[in-house]
């Protein structure tokens, strides 16, 4: 996770699904300065399994897929040269096409965009549609009122004759 914390903080931490639930639990936590290697473990095969070695820890990992695996190391890596100035993690045993562009970066980026601009859109149409609703309502409030007030203003004319 990444907060917005100045100067940004950024850490790793593993969690774990059970069978059976729908949850995670949250296994072991490290601040991503810690991080010294990333070891694919093979790169001419895909594997979920990897190894993640920290100043004073080494962490077997595997993810859910090896395709989770291989957007996993291209987020990392990029979280690491966008917030690591120095003491950058080793990369090793990885497939070149993790380090070689942000293709699956971008494009979650510009769906993430895309998606927060059509939810502002929708909530500004939202807006409007509510603010026309309350005048329609305050019209049909003040209506009701003003027959209210004649039907009234009738029957005790009526009562009277």
């Amino acid at each position: 996770s990444v907060t917005n914390k100045k100067p940004a903080q950024a850490s790793i931490t593993k969690v774990k699904q059970f069978e059976g639930s729908t949850s995670f639990v949250r296994r072991t936590q490290w601040m991503l300065e810690q991080l010294r290697q990333v070891n694919g473990i093979d790169p001419n095969r895909d594997s979920p399994e990897f190894d993640l070695l920290f100043e004073n820890a080494f962490d077997q990992w595997v993810a859910s897929t090896a395709s989770e695996k291989c957007t996993f190391f291209q987020v990392l890596h990029h979280t690491c040269q966008r917030y690591l100035t120095d003491k950058k993690p080793e990369f090793i045993n990885c497939q070149s096409k993790i380090m070689g562009g942000n293709s699956i970066l971008h494009s979650a980026a510009d769906s993430v965009t895309s998606a927060v601009q059509k939810a502002s859109q929708a909530l500004n149409e939202r807006g409007e549609r509510l603010g026309r609703a309350e005048e329609k309502t305050e019209e049909l409030k003040n209506s009701a009122q003003q027959f209210a007030e004649t039907a009234h203003k009738v029957r005790f004319w009526q009562d009277k004759a």
